[in-house]
């Protein structure tokens, strides 16, 4: 563990260096972790290639390298967790009564992105990856897990993949590696559709800023605030209490994910079926409930956070939760967790899946520029609905932090209301797609119990509807 933290550490400060000093990175806006597991992945394949070993492994060995690799390829799949621990931790306020039809366009145009992003992975899927390669269903969900989803969603994705319903092994690797080309991809093409749309009319020239980001090129940093003081020092730190609550919120999910499948194995073991053969023996395991809710960790320390939140708040404290440190010590995990799940890549897996890999990648960049180009006019208000579609169309290719990037190209000032619609709208989509409950949700209790036509039809059905009514009701107002 020493060894693996130090390893980070030092990946991370290169990162800052190498983002710092090289140009092409700042205006990629490519982060620091992303940049620093990049230089990860790049070691550990040198010393596979040098020692002829494997990059990852059950058990230690001589090469410290190849020990630290095993390592840190574990570490993802608890730090997810300490990131989903901080959600629902902090208070949700949610949308007030006013420009709630704005808000109500800016809904559904994520809602429509978003499953649009499923209907077409699995739309190919089950026209042309299938036809050529085995993959399971839920292969189809890739585009959303690393486009909408990022790199956190990949990661937790991860697991879901691997579940045993799913049997999809390669999906951390193929989710992480859609996320970082979607992120590249969407400041790139993004740039490309603001001079499109400078070009077009579709925004204001002397709004624009010759392409580059005002955050980025005009030296203003914000460094933002961090353990505001919700306590007395002399009762404690203030950052060591959000430390402390967001650790038993962690706690709390470990713990139920224990009791859960305890009384679960408890349960299975009441109603086990003796002297059956191997294949009735197969089908009661599929069946068994310990199958059934066996979900990640992350899922129960979301519920943690909450149980948290609701405890504090009953009993007068909530005040003592501070969302921006809470949220400042999750994206430490997220940072930490960029930098194992890219460094420990395995290379094999991509490379042997590439080319359905690359359809989805093909059909996921089409749709998101249909989306800006041609349904945000339609449905996002006529006046900024370029400036707002540019904000989705980050958050759908990468981050909600590349769409502002793209926005302040355009908007430097944030004069228009795009950035406030996309705020007040998150509540509406956040918890449920792009990484929500029902990105977990479809491949563990659906995708793989029934044929793949029937959810990538009604999907599509769903998404085609909610772009003709959206159209209808917004044209008549």
């Amino acid at each position: 563990m020493t060894y693996a933290l130090l390893l980070v550490a030092c990946l991370l400060l290169i990162g800052v260096v190498m983002r710092e000093s090289v140009s092409l990175f700042r205006w990629l806006f490519i982060p620091a972790s992303v940049i620093a597991g990049l230089v990860g992945l790049v070691l550990f394949q040198a010393n596979q290639a040098f020692t002829g070993l494997p990059s990852q492994a059950e058990s230690p060995s001589t090469n410290l390298l190849f020990d630290l690799s095993s390592e840190l390829s574990s570490w993802p799949g608890w730090l997810i967790a300490v990131v989903f621990a901080g959600m629902l931790l902090v208070r949700n306020h949610q949308p007030g009564a006013r420009r709630m039809r704005r808000v109500g366009q800016q809904g559904l145009m994520v809602w429509i992105i978003v499953l649009g992003e499923t209907a077409v992975g699995l739309l190919a899927t089950w026209l042309i990856v299938q036809s050529y390669f085995e993959v399971p269903n839920s292969f189809g969900m890739l585009i959303e897990t690393g486009f909408a989803g990022g790199h956190g969603t990949a990661a937790a994705m991860g697991e879901v993949f691997a579940n045993p319903s799913v049997n999809l092994v390669e999906g951390k690797d193929l989710g992480m590696l859609m996320a970082t080309c979607g992120l590249v991809y969407g400041i790139v093409t993004g740039i490309f559709w603001i001079n499109v749309g400078v070009r077009r009319g579709w925004v204001s020239k002397a709004d624009s800023i010759d392409g580059q980001s005002a955050s980025a090129e005009t030296g203003r940093i914000d460094f933002g605030s961090i353990g505001t003081a919700r306590i007395n020092r002399e009762t404690i730190d203030p950052l060591l209490l959000q430390v402390v609550l967001l650790t038993i919120a962690f706690g709390i999910g470990v713990l139920m994910q224990s009791a859960v499948q305890g009384l679960a194995g408890f349960a299975d073991s009441m109603f086990e079926a003796k002297d059956v053969d191997a294949a009735r023996a197969q089908l009661s395991k599929r069946l068994s409930i310990s199958n059934v809710v066996d979900f990640p960790l992350f899922i129960y320390t979301l519920f943690g956070g909450m149980i948290v939140q609701k405890v504090m708040s009953a009993i007068g404290q909530g005040d003592r939760i501070d969302g921006e440190s809470i949220s400042r010590l999750t994206s430490i995990a997220m940072d930490v967790l960029v930098v194992a799940a890219i460094a420990t890549l395995n290379l094999q897996a991509v490379a042997a899946m590439l080319v359905p890999f690359s359809i989805l990648f093909v059909v996921g960049g089409v749709w998101t520029a249909i989306c800006l180009l041609l349904i945000s006019r339609w449905l996002l208000p006529k006046e900024y609905w370029f400036q707002l579609g540019l904000v989705n169309y980050g958050m759908s290719t990468g981050t909600t932090a590349t769409g502002f990037v793209l926005l302040r190209m355009v908007d430097p000032n944030l004069e228009s209301d795009a950035a406030q619609d996309y705020a007040l709208a998150a509540p509406l989509s956040a918890p449920f797609i792009g990484g929500g409950m029902i990105t977990i949700a479809l491949p563990l209790l659906l995708l793989e119990q029934v044929s793949i036509a029937i959810p990538a039809l009604v999907i599509s059905g769903v998404v085609v509807a909610m772009v003709v009514v959206g159209k209808w009701i917004f044209d008549r107002q």
